[in-house]
């Protein structure tokens, strides 16, 4: 009784922590303020018209002409009977926005360190470092909430998965069940999909343990149990991702109806994305160095300096005018890497990525390798264009992975998969009882590699 007592108080004051936390940290929306997101703007103005229908006649539409001269509002905020998961998702996020992201960022996080069993103190240091990750935050300046809201769940459904696997089936069924049908009704299925190809990285490591151990019989019997739940949370969105699936036919991630292209040479005929567009965001290779140098390829495609900037000083003692001054270092392109563009470098912190190479030799057993090998995939796959030998092979092989854009994105995968063992080696270090010996050869070896 009293250390259910305890494990309740604990927990209720980490998510008053995080509550306080994500308010502190978006604290003008306690006062009214909205966040200027772009394309949030954007949005605002394509979903108007349903909106508006909606309002006027307390029905759904599930069309409107105000975007691109008309199309389903499947992707556009459509709202479908009886979606009881989106009412449970609205009533997590019962922060104004963007608190309400940022909290989701923590609450997951620290749900998937408890699921491997890190001390709750730690797993709220990894829960910070997680949501305050420079990429996370960056994307809900940029307005690609749904994004973020994909994010925020994914950690909660790897610790389901993790509870499974560790013979807590009961509770990791229910776990993986809801959060995957709460990541679904996120709406973004490239997050869900790429995830998935961590989870396939999990997948293999652990049978390749199981293989090792003898334990085949709990592999297998974890490997159902995690199909019936996320089948059930697929089937918990079954009508949003029909419908879904009945317009992504008729787009530009289906079967063409055009033979040629603009300049008359025959249209090559993929049945999705071309390879040019899905890899037109491809992040470059030296730029990857981004992930612990913060601002190496500079900072984002238009940025305002402000009048404390060199370069505002430098106009007004050219005698320019204040105002003039102004609106030029407002929108000054600090970045110079291979992207067509960018909201900023997707930093995960040089603290961060020490303690996940400190890691890779402190951290022994299957975890480390799922999660190394899910960072380098991630991170190669990242690379698009500037490493087409394995991304051409996953355009034209690999299911569905033809229907995404922008595969600079995949690093979300490393943004959840570095943290994680970074803490695990934090927990290595102070909490499991390893030799003092091994601990210092562990950080003599990760200087070593961080320093070169």
């Amino acid at each position: 009784m009293k250390q259910g007592l305890k494990f309740f108080f604990i927990n209720f004051f980490v998510v008053v922590f995080f509550i306080i936390a994500a308010l502190a940290y978006f604290s003008p929306v306690l006062q009214g303020k909205v966040m200027h997101q772009h394309d949030i703007a954007q949005y605002t103005g394509m979903a108007k018209e349903q909106n508006d229908f909606r309002k006027a006649t307390d029905q759904e539409p599930y069309w409107t002409n105000s975007a691109f001269g008309g199309m389903p509002t499947y992707q556009l905020g459509a709202n479908y009977p009886h979606n009881y998961i989106k009412k449970l998702d609205r009533l997590i996020r019962f922060l104004p926005r963007p608190a309400d992201y940022l909290f989701l960022y923590f609450i997951g996080f620290y749900i998937l360190l408890c699921c491997l069993k890190v001390d709750f103190k730690l797993a709220v240091i990894g829960a910070l470092a997680f949501g305050f990750s420079t990429y996370l935050i960056i994307i809900l300046g940029a307005g690609h909430n749904a994004k973020a809201h994909a994010m925020a769940y994914l950690p909660m459904l790897l610790g389901g998965i993790v509870l499974v696997f560790r013979k807590k089936y009961l509770w990791g069924f229910v776990l993986t069940a809801l959060a995957m049908a709460l990541e679904i009704t996120a709406n973004h299925y490239q997050m869900t999909y790429y995830f998935m190809l961590l989870v396939l990285v999990l997948g293999v490591v652990y049978l390749i343990y199981a293989i090792k151990d003898k334990k085949l019989k709990h592999f297998f019997t974890s490997v159902g149990i995690l199909l019936i739940a996320v089948t059930l949370g697929i089937a918990a969105n079954a009508t949003g991702l029909m419908a879904t699936k009945e317009y992504a036919d008729w787009s530009t991630r289906g079967k063409s109806e055009l033979t040629i292209n603009p300049d008359g040479s025959p249209k090559e005929d993929t049945g999705g994305l071309s390879k040019a567009y899905i890899t037109n965001w491809s992040y470059g290779i030296a730029e990857s160095l981004n992930l612990f140098v913060p601002r190496l390829f500079g900072g984002a495609s238009q940025e305002n300096l402000g009048e404390n900037s060199k370069s505002y000083n430098y106009l007004i003692d050219k005698g320019l005018a204040r105002s003039s001054a102004l609106d030029f270092v407002s929108g000054l392109p600090l970045y110079w890497g291979e992207q067509p563009g960018t909201s900023g470098p997707a930093y995960l912190g040089a603290v961060i990525f020490f303690l996940f190479v400190l890691g890779l030799f402190l951290v022994k057993g299957k975890h480390k390798w799922w999660l190394l090998f899910g960072s380098l995939l991630s991170l190669i796959l990242s690379w698009g264009k500037n490493f087409s030998v394995l991304t051409d092979f996953m355009i034209d092989y690999f299911p569905l992975y033809d229907k995404f854009r922008a595969v600079s994105s995949i690093q979300v995968i490393l943004e959840l998969c570095v943290p994680v063992l970074a803490i695990l080696a934090l927990k290595k270090l102070f909490k499991d009882k390893v030799p003092h010996a091994d601990k210092i050869k562990s950080l003599t070896l990760a200087t070593a590699t961080i320093l070169g």
